[in-house]
């Protein structure tokens, strides 16, 4: 269970975020909202990118607040970033094992590759460079954190820069991430798609959580809203 705490972030005298007071318990989690509504950066505070100017955050009991990001990820965060990074020199093997463990078998690497649909025996040894699509970066990042078996997966807006067919792909991904995985997934996304596998949303207007339901009492509303604008 993850609990924010009156968590307040302010940079160059701007209020980003005000006064969040949540409580993160449900297996699947959509964050949405406007553009400029701090989502990115809730994510990033929880885990640990951006510190908090106030507040504390609670993972499981434990106040984590001032653990660093590689301190969260040792007890059980990861956070799949909008853009994924290359790592230059290093293939999809070095890195899924390093996420795994070293000790992980081969075979269970793709497998691992295999389940978010790409085939294992033409990305094992790729090289983590600029032949690789944004679409194949971020399924390689999806299958690290399935690697990971994390606590808890954060995914900031997965769908930004890819294409049509790229995402399809990844809503099935999600979908079977939703049926298999054990910990909590978190994902900030404006996708109707997404929001509609949630179980509970999260809507942040102007840096504060307006609204914190389940997806059967929040989408409808939003849906509408879009549909008046």
């Amino acid at each position: 269970m993850l609990e924010l705490q009156n968590i307040n972030y302010e940079i160059d005298g701007k209020t980003i975020l005000k006064d969040i007071n949540l409580v993160i318990k449900d297996h699947f989690v959509a964050i949405t909202g406007p553009n400029g509504s701090g989502k990115s950066t809730l994510a990033k505070i929880i885990a640990g990118i951006a510190a908090p100017t106030s507040g504390r955050i609670i993972l499981d009991g434990e106040d984590i607040t001032d653990l660093s990001i590689t301190e969260r990820a040792n007890k059980g965060i990861s956070y799949a970033f909008q853009q994924p990074v290359r790592f230059k020199g290093l293939t999809v093997k070095d890195l899924m094992r390093l996420s795994a463990g070293k000790d992980t078998p081969y075979s269970q690497l793709c497998e691992m590759l295999n389940e978010v649909g790409l085939q294992s025996k033409n990305y094992i040894n790729r090289s983590l460079d600029a032949s690789l699509s944004g679409g194949e970066l971020k399924r390689i990042e999806i299958a690290m954190i399935f690697a990971r078996s994390s606590k808890l997966s954060l995914f900031d807006e997965p769908e930004a820069g890819i294409d049509l067919w790229s995402f399809q792909k990844l809503i099935g991904i999600f979908e079977k991430m939703v049926e298999t995985t054990k910990g909590n997934v978190i994902i900030i996304s404006h996708q109707e798609r997404i929001l509609n596998i949630a179980d509970k949303i999260i809507y942040l207007k102007d840096g504060a959580v307006e609204q914190y339901d389940t997806r059967d009492n929040i989408l409808p509303g939003l849906l509408d809203s879009v549909t008046k604008e």
